[in-house]
């Protein structure tokens, strides 16, 4: 599929053409005969985790080109102790928590939000961070704690949250803060030669915001090929498509598939936001630990928005589950059917682990559509 095809197309469905898609696992198939080994291709978004189970993207693909699903769920690689936070927030006195729903379900170490919320717990579901806003504002009495977790694509709506809060003097609003940026993990990942990666499918909605150019230190340093790719069958196609031409040219570039939304500069505006009230931090991730600069934490001139600055919590030692292959999941290195509790103990309606939670989240996707 030319880039001339792509620039025609202009409609959703065309994106799902099965013809188009056919055709271009053809040409895949034919590309993979000139291989000179076997691929391994990341994709770390968790809307592409989705598309390629839903749309049985595997199924394409020649035994020679595998996917492999990383760190691309942002519940799910937000770790335990977190939601213990969260829940020792909760359990407060005039506290309500404003989240997201797909938080909700997201398993402690010794409960979670849905269950703590059952129990009496004040915490409420949100559609965005300003409706977070309203509920302090409308609540001047009560501490609105909002739960922000997200990479680069939700954090800026977070840090418009808190300006907007500091231009309300709404001293009773705060964000519980676990926001993460993709490119670090991307690059742990590269120098790990268990997984061998050959190339990455990028992560189309945080591209939005930080831009293709974000990934061009990636492929310089470990010479790997790096592709934004967008979220339809057709897409995704294409995009591995692109990553087999450049490994056939033995190039290592990064190009953008994606451009009917995504640009080589992303969105300077929300960053700009982003560095106004985030700073760069230590981050834990699940299954990878602590990196270095991944996270984003508020700085210091809007702490009064800081929940773990303005609250006094007692947390307790987060404990994990040590049978859920959650984190080696999100590493890649195990399926999750190899994972002993999926489809057995861990389901959608109760889930040991993150990945099995969020909509997102790989273990989700293969039980709903990749058994």
């Amino acid at each position: 599929m030319s880039g001339n095809t792509t620039t025609a197309m202009k409609f959703q469905d065309e994106f799902r053409s099965r013809e188009l898609v056919q055709n271009m696992a053809t040409t895949i198939r034919r590309m993979a005969e000139r291989l000179p080994a076997p691929v391994n291709f990341m994709e770390v978004c968790g809307t592409h985790t989705t598309s390629i189970y839903q749309y049985g993207i595997r199924s394409l693909l020649p035994e020679n080109v595998r996917l492999v699903s990383g760190p691309g769920c942002p519940v799910c690689v937000t770790p335990i102790g977190y939601v213990d936070t969260a829940l020792a927030c909760a359990a407060e006195p005039d506290v309500i928590i404003a989240t997201f729903g797909d938080m909700l379900r997201v398993p402690g170490s010794r409960s979670s939000l849905m269950k703590q919320r059952a129990c009496g717990a004040d915490i409420r579901i949100v559609y965005s961070s300003l409706d977070a806003v309203a509920l302090a504002q409308n609540n001047p009495d009560r501490r609105v704690v909002f739960l922000g977790v997200g990479f680069e694509t939700t954090a800026p709506t977070i840090a418009a949250s808190i300006l907007e809060a500091s231009r309300r003097k709404l001293d009773n609003y705060c964000v519980l803060a676990a926001h993460k940026t993709m490119p670090v993990p991307m690059d742990i990942l590269s120098g790990d030669p268990d997984l061998n990666l050959s190339g990455y499918l990028c992560p189309a909605h945080v591209s939005t915001v930080i831009g293709g150019n974000a990934y061009r230190p990636l492929a310089d340093k470990y010479h790997i090929p790096c592709v934004v790719t967008g979220f339809e069958p057709a897409d995704v196609m294409q995009g591995i498509e692109m990553l087999m031409a450049q490994i056939l040219r033995n190039e290592s570039t990064v190009e953008i598939q994606y451009r009917r939304a995504v640009t080589w500069d992303g969105n300077p505006k929300a960053r700009a936001l982003l560095h106004r009230i985030f700073e760069p931090c230590d981050a834990i991730w699940r299954g990878l630990g602590l990196l270095p600069g991944s996270g984003l934490a508020i700085r210091p001139e809007y702490a009064v928005f800081d929940a773990e600055q303005v609250m006094t919590l007692d947390v307790p030692v987060a404990v994990e589950n040590p049978a859920c292959l959650c984190g080696e999941i999100l590493k890649g290195k195990r399926a999750p059917l190899s994972c002993p509790l999926f489809g057995t103990l861990c389901t959608p309606e109760s889930p040991v682990g993150a990945c099995m939670v969020s909509s997102e989240g790989t273990c989700s996707a293969a039980y709903k559509y990749g058994r």
